[in-house]
């Protein structure tokens, strides 16, 4: 039996691949871990796609959804989610129906990572306090950003 080509379309290589998110997860990790604190990490690609997470041991269920909407955030407006905590308070409507519509969290945790000065994703942390969240966050970046 000869093996076929495989029929199906190509998925094109982007920059933000499972290795990468890895890598920023373990470095968001490590830097919890100086706080004496367990995170859950999560890493999205430009779109917002889900590429990797990991939920820490101590960590409650409702972080998998904080991580993940920290990162997505930090992905779609390209900044740390830390700098929109003020907007949100002075227009609560639209950031809310901003996160509800598309499922991004506003708070500190989250940063953008980007490779050449271009965004290839987003990296959110969730389980500990919001400034250690945001080091985590800080951190895991800088690990997966050139």
């Amino acid at each position: 039996m000869t093996k076929d080509a495989d029929p199906r379309a190509k998925v094109p290589s982007r920059a933000m691949n499972l290795a990468l998110a890895r890598r920023a997860a373990a470095a968001a990790e490590a830097k919890a871990s100086e706080f004496g604190q367990t995170i859950s990490v999560a890493v999205c690609d430009e779109s917002g796609n889900l590429v990797f997470f990991s939920r820490g041991d101590s960590c409650s269920f409702i972080t998998f959804e904080t991580a993940k909407g920290k990162a997505a955030m930090a992905a779609g407006f390209r900044r740390p989610t830390k700098d929109y905590v003020e907007l949100a308070g002075k227009n609560p409507a639209f950031w809310a129906g901003v996160g509800e519509k598309l499922d991004m969290i506003i708070g500190p945790g989250g940063f953008p990572i980007t490779k050449g000065g271009v965004l290839i994703g987003g990296i959110g942390c969730g389980g500990a306090l919001g400034e250690e969240d945001h080091l985590c966050a800080e951190a895991g970046a800088k690990a997966a950003s050139s």
